[in-house]
């Protein structure tokens, strides 16, 4: 039996987290509840987490690293953890103190030491602890909410207190892959106290998103159950965008509730083992202020009079897209966006259209929420399913640096080698290597990448130097080949073709819009944009769906006009596109009908 969301807002704790795959609207949920509890008169800070932030967009405020107040509203503050600031900031702490002690040199090779990707990950980590750990940072506030990344990073946020508490415990050297120890161990109460923050129910309240689908609902149950493993036990779920038929005759809007029903029929069994929130579908995208208060009440959404339905304007057909990606007959082709836009699904149905037409195709993630076998749902001749798994690579990676670089060292200096690869980052180092392998193999077959949330992408694209630097500190072979060849290859046009998945609305079109630009910043050109789930062009009178269907017109005018080479319309789907079946079918749809 669910709850309406206002009943989650009355009692909460002071720590809230915010998580779930992406796109089933976590940051609409943290603002709406954050701003009800600043409207009750709470002082509230919202705090993102994720590198793709979107808080500035819905909350109509320019965000950075220190709290800023939201307009419109009393006692609600914001700020975004962004990785490159924190990790300049964190540079600074440790160097600056050093200058006029030591030489030039030491300290340039201090800060060429503290620009690996080590850095950039314990510097969000560092802000993250400090907001949940230290209580002077946010003495002020009476709740703290966090909006987080996608499931599959923010559990490795969460876990990473018991992972750097773990790691001081058995550290013996003094020397970390950040440099010394004292550079951290200061942080080591902070650390313990996160930890303790966690796991402590009457402060901390873990807040599950899921909308009414089988794949959000999946990862929900999914999370539910490693959140329990490291200790956080408090947890509820909302389901957001649930959807009543006004019209039960009408076919579109009939398939979309019993879509939402079957779903929840399939997992009654894990709703039954927390609380559950509910929050009706909305006709207007959610940004300011009105529209958040409106989530957080209890008055039904009202689409009002059935509204008119200016066209959209033309696509190139899917079928077109994929006859010129085969020409190729082979390269890698990645799928962007941001979470929840269908980028696994748009990647699975492009995999099974290539395989279909006779060619070697390998379907691969480096999203660690990804499970694209699960898309498919069965086997398909000429495509292989891999995933690149965070654990089985950096034990591979462990093992190849002490068979090599441990080899003939002392017993005290193979110990420290070894200290340095338990280290949390290693992992980080371990993922990428196998990201630069997977894009080298597609020298003579199909690669399809379905890729991180559009933050993280980011992140793993921009610090291929920095991972060179940290492959060189653990391991002293040469640089792997297909390390040193990555970039070249992404920018290959000929080789690698990126296609941006979007959603007909605000956030994903401008979260698109400046992935574009940060991959034309990197040499990288997109090849073309996907708007999936289009609910224009289908035939309904329901009026909310309608309205919806209206308010994706500029959208998608936007991309054809301003920002796509070449742009493709996937329409929503009676059926949720998992198997090969509906995979076909989705790309068998004409443009713009059903």
């Amino acid at each position: 039996m669910s709850a309406p969301l206002s009943q989650l807002i009355d009692r909460a704790t002071r720590f809230l987290f915010f998580t779930g795959k992406g796109g089933v609207g976590k940051t609409s949920l943290a603002c709406a509840t954050s701003l009800a509890l600043a409207d009750r008169g709470h002082r509230v800070l919202l705090v993102s987490t994720d590198p793709a932030s979107n808080l500035d967009e819905v909350l109509g405020v320019e965000l950075g690293r220190e709290a800023r107040p939201v307009p419109g509203a009393k006692s609600f503050f914001a700020l975004n953890i962004d990785p490159e600031e924190a990790a300049c900031a964190y540079r600074a702490k440790i160097v600056e103190p050093m200058r006029g002690i030591l030489p030039e040199a030491a300290l340039r090779s201090m800060e060429e030491q503290l620009s690996g990707a080590c850095t950039t990950e314990i510097a969000s980590f560092d802000e993250f602890a400090r907001l949940l750990g230290d209580s002077a940072a946010t003495e002020g506030y009476d709740h703290v909410i966090f909006d987080t990344a996608p499931s599959g990073h923010t559990l490795r946020l969460l876990a990473l207190p018991k992972a750097w508490t773990g790691f001081f415990e058995t550290n013996t050297s003094g020397t970390t892959c950040l440099g010394p120890l004292a550079g951290l161990d200061q942080q080591r109460a902070i650390y313990e106290k996160a930890l303790d923050a966690l796991s402590d129910a009457d402060r901390t309240t873990l807040v599950l998103v899921s909308r009414t689908s089988i794949a959000p609902l999946r990862e929900a149950e999914r999370t539910h159950g490693e959140l329990g493993a490291l200790g956080i036990q408090n947890q509820s779920l909302i389901l957001n965008g649930v959807f009543t038929a006004r019209d039960p005759n009408d076919p579109i809007a009939a398939s979309l509730e019993l879509r939402g029903v079957r779903a929840l029929i399939e997992f009654q069994s894990f709703l039954g083992t927390l609380p559950v929130f509910e929050v009706p579908l909305r006709p207007h995208n959610l940004i300011g202020l009105d529209s958040l208060r409106a989530i957080g009440s209890e008055r039904s959404p009202d689409a009002g009079e059935l509204p008119f339905l200016p066209d959209a304007p033309e696509f190139e057909s899917v079928g077109e897209l994929v006859d010129d990606l085969a020409a190729s007959g082979r390269g890698v082709v990645m799928t962007m966006g941001k979470g929840g836009v269908g980028k696994t699904t748009v990647a699975a149905a492009l995999a099974l259209a290539l395989a279909n037409r006779g060619h070697e195709v390998v379907l691969s993630t480096t999203d660690p929420a990804a499970h694209v076998s699960e898309a498919l749902g069965a086997d398909v001749d000429h495509l292989s399913v891999q995933r690149i798994d965070p654990v089985a690579e950096t034990q591979a990676y462990v093992d190849e640096v002490l068979s090599t670089q441990g080899v003939g060292l002392s017993p005290d200096s193979r110990a420290l080698l070894e200290e340095d690869l338990r280290s949390p980052c290693t992992e980080e180092i371990a993922v990428f290597r196998a990201f630069a392998r997977t894009v080298a193999s597609a020298k003579d077959r199909f690669v399809i990448l379905d890729t991180a949330p559009t933050g993280h992408t980011l992140l793993l694209l921009d610090a291929t130097e920095a991972y060179h630097r940290e492959l060189g500190r653990q391991s002293r072979e040469s640089t792997p080949a297909e390390v040193r060849e990555l970039l070249p290859r992404l920018r290959d046009p000929a080789y690698t073709r990126v296609l941006l998945v979007t959603l007909p609305e605000a956030t994903p079109v401008h979260e698109a819009a400046a992935l574009q630009a940060d991959l034309r910043r990197a040499g990288i050109e997109p090849s073309a944009w996907i708007i999936n789930q289009s609910l224009h062009g289908l035939d309904t009178c329901d009026p909310l769906l309608r309205k919806r269907a209206a308010n994706e017109v500029p959208y998608m005018t936007e991309v054809v006009e301003s920002l796509a080479s070449r742009a493709v319309l996937l329409p929503w789907q009676a059926e949720e596109p998992i198997g090969a079946e509906a995979l076909q079918a989705l790309f068998q749809t004409p443009t713009n009908h059903i």
